[in-house]
């Protein structure tokens, strides 16, 4: 294996990739960048009745609009040759057996093992089967599920995020690699992958913790060198619940159609977790420089995509008005506001999407909000307002005027004047503003 990094990505084209996905593929990225290495998106489809081209599709999509490139594409579907060569070798070994339980058998065995208070680890019944045993159940039920057998005993590894891990072998039920259907699982195909491909580090969930001491040991049999493993934390919602019955509507495309800046989702996801306080960063070069996987610990983490709402507020701030012209052109503004459109507004929105609110402000004006006792100084302050276009001039010269007929000064002028033109308390520069306006419905006060 090359002394080169070379980690992966690889998920199963069975729906959208949502945020729980997308940690593990940056931090995938981000370790195959910072060393120079080579990052694969390995499309697991072995599951052909699940898997979809357009979720392939979306996935690159997905990918490529965070930025995230990847060097190689693979496909296990087809490899499939490759794993049947791999579970071969599994059977010459004798560390591959066929087992011929139903579900139901299997349940009842589990639940007869709990019931006497032991693990429900599978019994290697299928080990003590004759060879007339096996064809009359195959004659009766078709072909078996094929079984790895486990050394029983500890597997041991260094965790990037973890320490220390150790599996015992005699505590985990001997992993099914091949359905009866046929069907190449996940366990067989990604560690045939893996080792051929040369991967070096793969980062995943906690979640695989105990998967990891199989794969492990399934490298080991095929005479493979086992990658440096590293487990993150799982994802809670804010209130430290399961995330995974949500995962559903926190799809990337989602969050995308929402209007989230990805620089604000890879600013959030690089670094929640971890000792690192979460900053916007604009560059990918940057998430690179200041990513160390050591940093990030085991607890289950909170995530809100509420948090990805500032940040893209933050982003869009630095942005120049020819980054977004094409969006604020499509609202309608003419060419010439372009600009200035922009100044008004880049930091009273959160997404772009708000811009149509400002837009819809300015070309047909908005509901005045007015106090009752502010009604009569609003209505005198409309009837002072000039008619025609407004210039840079108009808010200043119009609130001298106000300020000078009815002795209002400071908040007192301002605010009443801004509710009525706007409907908000808060907003931009009404000076920049009112060059703008094309309709103010609070004349109709007058």
């Amino acid at each position: 294996m090359s002394d080169k990094t070379i980690t992966r990505f690889a998920p199963s084209p069975t729906g959208w990739i949502h945020v729980g996905n997308l940690r593990t593929a940056l931090m995938n990225y981000l370790i195959s960048r910072k060393n120079g290495g080579t990052f694969i998106l390995r499309i697991d489809d072995t599951d052909q009745n699940r898997s979809k081209e357009e979720y392939v599709d979306g996935i690159k999509r997905d990918l490529e609009w965070l930025g995230i490139q990847w060097d190689r594409v693979e496909r296990q579907s087809q490899r499939i040759e490759k794993y049947h060569e791999a579970a071969d070798k599994l059977r010459e070994m004798g560390r591959f057996y066929e087992a011929f339980e139903t579900p139901t058998e299997l349940d009842l065995k589990r639940k007869k093992q709990l019931n006497m208070g032991k693990p429900p680890v599978y019994d290697r019944a299928a080990l003590n089967l004759s060879d007339e045993e096996r064809e009359k159940l195959r004659a009766e039920r078709g072909s078996g599920a094929w079984r790895f057998k486990l050394k029983q005993e500890r597997t041991v590894w260094e965790d990037g995020i973890l320490g220390e891990v150790s599996i015992d072998g005699a505590s985990v039920s001997d992993p099914v690699l091949i359905r009866a259907d046929g069907q190449i699982l996940y366990t067989l195909a990604s560690v045939v992958d893996d080792t051929e491909m040369g991967v070096t580090h793969v980062v995943r969930g906690s979640d695989h913790v105990t998967n990891t001491g199989t794969q492990i040991q399934i490298m080991q049999a095929l005479g493979g060198t086992p990658p440096a493993f590293a487990h993150h934390s799982l994802l809670t919602d804010p209130q430290g619940g399961a995330l995974s019955k949500r995962l559903g509507t926190l799809a990337l495309k989602d969050l995308r159609e929402q209007g989230i800046a990805p620089q604000a989702l890879l600013s959030l996801m690089s670094r929640l977790g971890s000792s690192d306080p979460v900053e916007l960063r604009v560059e990918m070069q940057e998430l690179i420089d200041g990513f160390d996987i050591s940093r990030f610990g085991s607890a289950p983490t909170k995530f809100d995509a509420e948090d990805l709402k500032p940040l893209t507020a933050r982003y869009l701030q630095t942005l120049p008005a020819s980054a977004v012209a094409e969006d604020i052109r499509a609202l309608g503004v003419p060419e010439a506001e372009v600009e200035r459109f922009w100044a008004v507004t880049r930091e009273n929105i959160t997404t772009l999407h708000d811009l149509q609110g400002w837009w819809t402000l300015i070309t047909e004006g908005a509901e005045p909000e007015v106090d009752d006792e502010d009604r009569d100084f609003v209505i005198e302050a409309m009837s002072l307002l000039p008619e025609g276009e407004f210039d840079d001039n108009t808010w200043g010269d119009w609130t001298a005027a106000v300020k000078e007929k009815t002795g209002r000064k400071g908040k007192g002028l301002f605010m009443p004047l801004r509710k009525a033109l706007t409907g908000m308390q808060h907003g931009p520069e009404m000076g920049q503003l009112m060059p703008l306006l094309r309709v103010v419905k609070a004349r109709d006060l007058a």
